[in-house]
């Protein structure tokens, strides 16, 4: 559905996008992810026309999109501000774009009430726009962009003004609407987590380069890069010894685990430093209970800070022979006690969850 062919954006001297090539497949839902400044609102309005490019091309649907002006785009956009106009209602917000639409009124107001329909507000048109709360609001915005039917809905940040619990629901709502409308969109969000939950794909982003895009799951576990991998969630680091390959593996020496072997699937990432290190997420290491057997190999530890979350306690552990504590997440399930700081256990873990970043 879009195409990106190295695209590059100056601001006089300051290289915002350099040569992102990239696809957007038709129907999915794609995010732009990355931290403030790393070029991924430039890069959603480049599709919406809002913003000129400076050298390189941009496809919607196998057409060129350099001389296409923003309003004859088939995209529509959410901003981060819903940009709802107060002054009006609810029904009149959403139908603003039908204004020149040839349509008969009476065909109009079924359009906007289906809009309505299909964002949960049914029956909202007369109400006034500024009398909704937050996430009403973002109904309205998503309506007023859908009902002009486009094939691409570009989101610029549409859940960061919410609160937590509102946002998380907002976040099933939006991937419930856009499998119901099929149409593709593309988020940008400098939220994580949102990014995992919500998308097909996500495309990771630093100064103006995508530096991994891929599944969610696949950004998660197998992050091609240390920086990406720090930059998705929490990942614990171990010094690392490389001492041979052979055979498709990489035999290695780890600060607090020992000897042992990845794959070279396992060992593809980039380290940021000189020097190679494991990489682990918290709740690929499990802390073992009195009488408890790991299941593969386990190693001497102690509880260095305990941090309770009511479903989840977190706990920061230091591995003998190594200063750093790791973080490891346990599940509070009935009959599972919270360990105290000071506490000597042992921890269980499995080579096949490490990457090795070199």
């Amino acid at each position: 559905m879009i195409e990106f062919h190295e695209v590059h954006k100056y601001y006089g001297d300051y290289h915002a996008l350099r040569g992102i090539s990239a696809t957007i497949r038709e129907g999915e839902f794609f995010s732009l992810l990355g931290p403030s400044g790393c070029g991924k609102t430039t890069l959603l309005r480049t599709i919406a026309g809002f913003e000129d490019i400076s050298s390189g091309a941009v496809l919607i649907d196998g057409k060129d999109m350099s001389d296409v002006a923003p309003n004859k785009r088939p995209t529509n956009m959410v901003f981060q501000s819903y940009a709802i106009f107060p002054h009006l209602t609810v029904g009149e917000n959403v139908g603003f774009g039908l204004r020149r639409d040839p349509r008969s009124k009476a065909e109009k107001a079924k359009a906007v009430e289906e809009a309505l329909e299909m964002v949960g507000l049914k029956g909202y048109g007369a109400r006034a726009a500024h009398a909704l709360s937050g996430g009403q609001r973002q109904r309205v915005a998503l309506a007023r962009a859908l009902i002009l039917k486009p094939k691409v809905l570009l989101l610029d940040e549409p859940l960061s003004a919410l609160d937590k619990k509102i946002r998380e629901q907002m976040q099933v709502e939006l991937i419930k609407l856009q499998r119901e409308v099929g149409i593709t969109f593309v988020l940008v969000t400098h939220d994580q987590e949102e990014a995992l939950v919500m998308s097909d794909r996500i495309a990771v982003m630093f100064e103006g380069e995508i530096a991994q895009l891929a599944d969610p799951e696949t950004l998660y576990r197998r992050p091609n890069s240390r920086r990406v991998a720090d930059f998705i969630g929490v990942m614990n680091f171990l010094p690392a010894q490389i001492l041979g390959e052979a055979a498709g593996h990489v035999q290695l020496e780890v600060g607090g685990l020992g000897r042992f072997e990845v794959t070279e699937e396992q060992a593809s990432a980039r380290a940021s430093g000189a020097e190679p290190v494991v990489g682990f997420r918290p709740e690929t290491l499990t802390i073992l209970y009195e009488g408890q057997q790991a299941h593969d190999r386990e190693a001497p530890a102690t509880i260095d800070e305990v941090v309770y979350y009511g479903d989840m306690t977190y706990y920061d552990v230091k591995l003998d022979g190594v200063d750093a504590p790791v973080r490891i997440s346990m599940r509070n399930v009935f009959g599972r006690p919270v360990l105290d700081v000071g506490t000597r256990t042992r921890v269980a873990w499995s080579a096949g969850a490490l990457v090795l970043f070199r």
